[in-house]
């Protein structure tokens, strides 16, 4: 069969303006039907990001973004790249912006925690998310910095974010109920936090805040708060190892480190059934029976019944030093990510079933033999 022409999506610009972008292969299948949604094809990505680019752009714009690319698309049994050398993977992540992107593609440079460099892409009008779309990209993943100009902006993070993660053996009543909770503690300390579905079981907790602190603070801010939820709720747990949390939702703090990020809102992700991962109202998660509600074909309506439950976010910043002052009290440090060099405080990276006392010193670093 032949290959369905070329077409051309045309969007707005910043100054008002429009702009054509090319979409080639429209037809290709990135979502197979299931028995809840039609077959999703590339053309309807590209369509689905121009439809909501406003609010896309309101959480992407000038944030170095990472892409999440399914150039075949996501279908039962797709796998995700685990690094760079997995080159059978389906899918993977673009941490570089890619050769031959268009001339109106902004970049922002970042380091990453081994010091390497890049130039990542920063998105500043809908085009670039439509084209990336035609590049296979399906979910956005925003640094939690904005580019401007103060030299060290990328430095200083402006938003904290709550990943709520259900383990095996939770529901996602569990999780809404633990969101609701960081939703409360955070408000006993003046900061206003907004929710969203993740796209799959999780929610996730973001706040805006001031940008004053540096990655770790953000990071001990995380680590104070997703204590405080374990004092309070036992389904609740800040434990790193797999073999520790039980049936409980992880607060996955490391993903307030410099160079992680959670899906962008309004992004798709690579789950059956293009679900979207979708800002709600706390009353609307409450409400909740079903996040795989919130999808390519429901989301664009939803936004223009409803409109934007993140539309006000950025009318107030907050300070996160009511919870540094929670983590002062209990300084104790938590895993880094694997990836990271060892840090300074942190535990012995080992699975706690398989370590050894004797084989480490008090500050978790090997002893050698």
């Amino acid at each position: 069969m032949a290959k369905a022409p070329a077409t051309e999506i045309e969007v707005p610009t910043p100054d008002g303006s429009s702009r054509a972008v090319r979409v080639t292969n429209p037809d290709r299948e990135i979502y197979p039907a299931t028995d809840r949604t039609p077959a999703v094809s590339k053309l309807m990505v590209a369509e689905y990001f121009a439809a909501v680019g406003e609010p896309l752009l309101r959480v992407l714009g000038n944030r170095p973004t990472a892409l999440e690319r399914w150039p075949g698309g996501v279908h039962p049994g797709g796998r995700l790249a685990v690094g760079p050398n997995d080159r059978e993977a389906d899918g993977f992540y673009q941490k570089r912006v890619m050769k031959g992107a268009p001339d109106y593609v902004r970049t922002a440079r970042v380091t990453f925690p081994s010091g390497r460099t890049a130039e990542e892409l920063c998105l500043s009008e809908v085009a670039v998310a439509v084209w990336c779309a035609q590049m296979g990209t399906i979910t956005f993943h925003p640094w939690p910095v904005r580019l401007t100009d103060e030299p060290t902006s990328l430095d200083h993070p402006d938003e904290l974010r709550i990943d709520l993660d259900p383990q095996p053996g939770t529901t996602f009543a569990d999780v809404v109920r633990v969101a609701t909770l960081a939703r409360d503690v955070l408000a006993e300390l003046g900061l206003t936090a907004f929710c969203k579905t993740s796209g799959n079981r999780g929610v996730h907790v973001f706040v805006r805040i001031e940008p004053r602190w540096d990655f770790q603070d953000v990071r001990h801010a995380a680590i104070a708060l997703g204590r405080e939820l374990e004092k309070r709720d036992s389904g609740t747990t800040v434990a790193w190892w797999k073999e520790e949390r039980g049936d409980r939702i992880f607060v996955d703090y490391n993903q307030n480190c410099r160079d992680r990020s959670i899906a962008a809102a309004y992004s798709l992700r690579a789950v059956q059934g293009a679900p979207v991962s979708t800002p709600l109202t706390w009353s609307d998660l409450a409400d909740v029976q079903d996040p795989r509600e919130f999808n390519l074909f429901t989301v664009p309506d939803r936004l223009a019944d409803v409109g934007d439950a993140w539309a006000d976010m950025d009318t107030q910043a907050y300070s996160i030093q009511p919870l540094l002052d929670l983590w002062d009290a209990n300084p104790v440090e938590l895993n880094f990510p694997p990836d990271y060099p060892k840090m300074p405080g942190e535990p012995p990276r080992v699975q706690p079933s398989k370590k050894v006392a004797e084989h480490w010193d008090d500050e978790g670093n090997r002893i050698p033999d």
